[in-house]
């Protein structure tokens, strides 16, 4: 993704910029990767149900999701999370410059030389908001650089998201139908009008397309061109990284309204990792994406890798751009090297919660 970080900077302007760093991290895929390979526990290829039925039998960990070399098939952590995954509260860490920002990266072999050995595991990092010293300071910061802070610090967001994902679809395919929280998972996706009604085998299959992990690489895309490499006002004020609207009168006014299209605003959100969550929620339940959910069920059930590059090609919807967003998007994907963090996972060591000096 990019070159070795550069050296220069206003340390003093940057201190707010950590909130972002903690979540947003590039990885600098310099060196080529192999596509990601996940084992689906549902798939019919029987060879990879018995991989996945031998790592159960010992429990899988964080390594186990690692794409083996050369594979050609659905990325591994994309249909299995790590057994061994921590379940305690993430740990604060004060990270009053960027300097220690790297040598924390340093210390979680998490930096562009551990990348380019091919190591594709990623902390679990989170951050509650982008600071407005990031708005004000960031394009004093070398571009790759920025570059770098940006995905290396909300892959980790990603990630966790996926992750929920996979539980979620876990519980789909092994509770009855009668199932509480199935029938809760339901409602939340849409597939039925309320929170209590037992579902059909249709419906749970219908669960499992609609409910799916989205590649790392089109999110961080996304992510960069929506939120102005998180420097928009939207960003900054409410954690707003996908440019998601709301109806509800409770989103944030943009300066210049659309008026044909009522009283709207943009979403606004909690936290960074609520954002990316919405933007999967988004994805996997609007009608508008619909031609992205079967083409990712069409590459799953064919055990071929779910890309960033090839699901782009469904975004037409997402903006009044059409066409020419989606090869941007493409041209992101391609340019940074994107398409190398598929085959991320998480690590299954203690999470950290980043926490910036104050502004």
């Amino acid at each position: 993704m990019l070159n070795k970080p550069q050296t220069v900077f206003a340390l003093a302007a940057l201190s707010v910029t950590l909130i972002l760093y903690a979540a947003n991290s590039q990885f600098n895929p310099e060196s080529g990767a192999n596509p990601v390979t996940y084992n689906e526990q549902h798939n019919s290829n029987s060879e990879q149900k018995q991989t996945i039925s031998e790592k159960s039998a010992t429990r899988i960990k964080a390594q186990d999701l690692a794409t083996p070399a050369g594979s050609a098939s659905t990325q591994t952590s994309f249909t299995a999370v790590s057994d061994e995954r921590p379940t305690k509260k993430p740990k604060d860490m004060r990270v009053n410059s960027l300097d220690e920002l790297m040598a924390l990266f340093d210390s979680l072999n998490y930096n562009t030389q551990s990348w380019q050995q091919g190591n594709r595991e990623v902390p679990r990092l989170t951050f509650e908001s982008v600071s407005e010293r990031w708005q004000r300071t960031s394009n004093q910061i070398p571009v790759q650089q920025k570059k770098m802070v940006f995905f290396r610090l909300l892959a980790p967001l990603i990630l966790v998201a996926n992750e929920n994902i996979l539980l979620e679809r876990r519980l789909i395919a092994e509770s009855p139908l009668n199932d509480v929280l199935l029938q809760k998972i339901a409602f939340k996706y849409k597939v039925t009008k309320d929170d209590n009604t037992v579902l059909t085998e249709q419906q749970r299959r219908t669960l499992l397309e609609e409910v799916d992990i989205l590649p790392p690489s089109l999110v961080l895309a996304q992510a960069a061109e929506e939120s102005g490499w998180a420097t928009s006002r939207f960003t900054v004020e409410g954690n707003a990284f996908f440019g998601q609207w709301d109806f509800s009168g409770k989103g944030m006014i943009p300066k210049q309204q659309r008026k044909e299209l009522g009283n709207y605003g943009l979403a606004r959100f909690d936290t960074p990792l609520a954002s990316v969550e919405g933007y999967m929620l988004n994805l996997n339940t609007n009608n508008a994406y619909k031609k992205l959910r079967q083409l990712r069920a069409k590459l799953r059930a064919e055990n071929k890798p779910i890309t960033g590059m090839e699901l782009a090609g469904t975004l037409d919807k997402y903006s009044e751009r059409g066409q020419a967003y989606i090869d941007g998007i493409r041209q992101m994907i391609s340019y940074n090297k994107l398409d190398q963090v598929d085959e991320a996972y998480l690590s299954d060591a203690a999470p950290l919660h980043l926490i910036p000096r104050p502004d």
